[in-house]
């Protein structure tokens, strides 16, 4: 089967194992949420010195994953024409991708979802309260694997007017009283 111009990968398997397709988003996402980890467990220690650090990573992880999640956007609505494609799939890869693949996009979002909150609650009132904005990324770059390389089933074709119209009238003619034999005198 096939989407707009890109082949649809296949359901994932039961053993989960990760595809080769994808390694550069998934490695993307695991570097930038290390990146983010480690200058923000060094922020906690190293305020002073690593605040500046910290915030353009946490604004640089904010600004890219707000244009990886367009993207992935854009591509699951071209995707959308002909398969089913829920948000907890596409965002959260909920049966969408193999297990091995979701672990590590849901792990990478856990983490600095964790980190920017332990780093804001610390220093509350600070500039690395920028950190909370982070998890964008890892958010952005869920939704653009499973978006090119995910799988959604298909969608079922939308009845006709007049088979709507059938429907309806096949309700309505249901729904009616039903006129008894005292009635009709």
């Amino acid at each position: 089967m096939t989407t707009g111009m890109t082949p649809t990968p296949p359901a994932p398997n039961a053993l989960g194992t990760a595809p080769t397709a994808g390694r550069g988003i998934l490695r993307t996402t695991v570097v930038g949420t290390a990146l983010f980890t480690v200058s923000g467990l060094g922020a906690i220690v190293w305020q002073d010195s690593l605040t500046s650090l910290y915030v353009a990573i946490s604004l640089l992880e904010f600004f890219v994953g707000m244009a990886v999640f367009a993207l992935a956007f854009l591509r699951a609505i071209d995707r959308s024409r002909t398969e089913s494609i829920g948000i907890g799939g596409l965002f959260f890869a909920s049966g969408s991708a193999p297990k091995r693949v979701q672990a590590i996009l849901m792990i990478s979002l856990t983490v600095q979802v964790a980190v920017s909150i332990l780093v804001a609650l610390l220093h509350l009132y600070t500039a690395l309260a920028f950190g909370v904005l982070a998890p964008m990324w890892a958010l952005g770059f869920t939704g653009l694997w499973v978006a090119a390389y995910g799988w959604f089933p298909e969608r079922a074709p939308e009845p006709t007017l007049a088979a709507r119209r059938e429907a309806a009238r096949r309700t309505h003619k249901q729904s009616a009283p039903k006129k008894s034999a005292d009635d009709a005198e």
